[in-house]
């Protein structure tokens, strides 16, 4: 195992893989810009050093300086977290050129599951189905109407590179395809640095709901169940659960089993999802694979028992996976809301100082933050500032005890979308689990602004 790791992240997941760190033995290295001096995750840390300005462009995002606080600090693997680096495969191969373990997969795993394209391409032959559409770039407009004709409206316009619903568009007709394409294109190359646009059909009321892998050096993979993401604002998710109340155990056992071959036929080592998306009658279509950790792994820990950051660092650390397919226990079920310092009506990130903040306590109750009072929620960041997650022994409980501890939770100085979330939780549909992508369009109708 490793004697010391750095984490190249900030925030709630820095403070989340210190602690298993902490719990391993392992002495841990955090890196911080200007604004996050006083953050939690460099108190938490053996060491921590400075690595530049606010904007991520200029601190997180700096894979050299990073490597060079990695060298100097004597670390002998790089934990990425999720978001900023962690699938950029330029820094993959960086650690690798230095010898530096980096926690994940290899970099040209990394790259060819970056681009949507490609990994169309490869979940075809691996046997994974997928949804109906191109795998091929569409430069033009003209490409594009071409290609949706062969289709058939609905389609869903979307970026080869993209991520967060970056570029997406559904376009139920020709002239809204046109009238999307250039602009989708543009926004694109400006966030991702590639306009590469590819188009699918547009699936109507699906279930985003994903598989938790984790795979190690030796060919031996696992799925941890699934985890449903449908609840979603503008393509990212609001709310998450383990397990799915929507599948069946043959549907969940095929999902599981053609994630596992798809992650054989890349090669794949570390933790890993597999995103499918589920439509009405349970058929289930290849979305994206994420080749690191996720906002939302709690809910499967919970459900498992399974530390997946610990499994992540044994597996970088050269272990054999320690679990077989029928070792995989599922108990109760787990529900994660993540808290955002927004508005809740306009959506609106809502930066300021927190005055007062204090989370509930409670044996079924987990909370993942790295603010407290005092703390500044600053602009140059994802306006996620916690995550809530409660379980119990069946849905109806866990959303009984995340609804009990939203009410307790207090943040003062800064607006937040807790509002949001009791709604949610409270509504008819979620409970009876009628949880398709379109839940808050068709379910949320917030207050107008003052």
């Amino acid at each position: 195992m490793f004697s010391k790791v750095l984490i190249a992240n900030r925030g709630e997941i820095a403070v989340r893989i210190i602690r298993t760190c902490q719990k391993l033995g392992i002495r841990t290295v955090a890196v911080y810009s200007e604004a996050d001096a006083d953050s939690l995750h460099v108190s938490l840390a053996d060491e921590a050093y400075l690595i530049g300005k606010p904007r991520v462009a200029e601190s997180y995002l700096n894979i050299e300086k990073i490597i060079e606080v990695a060298k100097t600090a004597k670390a002998e693997a790089i934990h990425p977290g999720y978001g900023l680096l962690s699938e950029n495969p330029a820094f993959a191969r960086r650690c690798e050129e230095e010898g530096i373990v980096f926690i994940g997969p290899k970099a040209d795993v990394i790259a060819a599951m970056g681009s949507k394209i490609e990994a169309r391409r490869t979940m075809e032959q691996a046997g994974v189905p997928i949804v109906p559409g191109v795998s091929f770039a569409l430069d033009s407009a003209d490409e594009a109407a071409k290609a949706a004709a062969s289709i058939g409206y609905p389609v869903m316009l979307k970026a080869s590179a993209g991520g967060g619903g970056i570029g997406m568009h559904i376009a139920r007709d020709e002239a809204e395809l046109r009238q999307a394409f250039e602009g989708s294109q543009k926004r694109a190359a400006s966030f991702f640095g590639d306009g590469t646009m590819y188009i699918e059909k547009y699936i109507d009321r699906p279930r985003h709901i994903e598989i938790q892998l984790l795979a190690d050096s030796y060919g031996n993979c696992v799925y941890l169940w699934e985890r449903e993401c449908s609840i979603q604002r503008r393509h990212q998710k609001v709310v998450e659960e383990a397990p799915s109340p929507f599948l069946d155990e043959e549907t969940r056992r095929k999902m599981g089993e053609a994630a596992v071959r798809a992650a054989r036929h890349i090669g794949y080592a570390n933790a890993g999802t597999i995103e499918f998306l589920v439509d009405e009658q349970k058929n289930f279509y290849f979305l994206e694979m994420n080749t690191r950790l996720q906002v939302e792994h709690p809910v499967t820990e919970e459900i498992t028992g399974i530390d997946i950051v610990e499994e992540q660092l044994r597996i970088a650390a050269g272990e054999p996976l320690r679990y077989q397919q029928e070792d995989i226990r599922r108990d109760g079920h787990a529900i994660e809301v993540r808290i955002y310092a927004e508005d809740p009506n306009t959506f609106y990130p809502s930066p300021g100082r927190i005055t007062a903040f204090s989370a509930p306590q409670g044996e079924w109750i987990r909370h993942e933050t790295a603010v407290q009072s005092g703390a500044a929620v600053t602009p140059f960041y994802d306006p996620m500032i916690a995550k809530l997650i409660a379980k119990g022994p069946d849905r109806q409980t866990a959303i009984e005890r995340l609804l009990e501890a939203l009410r307790h939770y207090r943040v003062e100085g800064i607006k937040t979308n807790i509002p949001l979330l009791e709604a949610v939780l409270s509504h008819p549909a979620f409970q009876a689990g009628d949880t398709t992508t379109d839940f808050l369009s068709k379910h949320w109708k917030p207050a107008k602004a003052k």
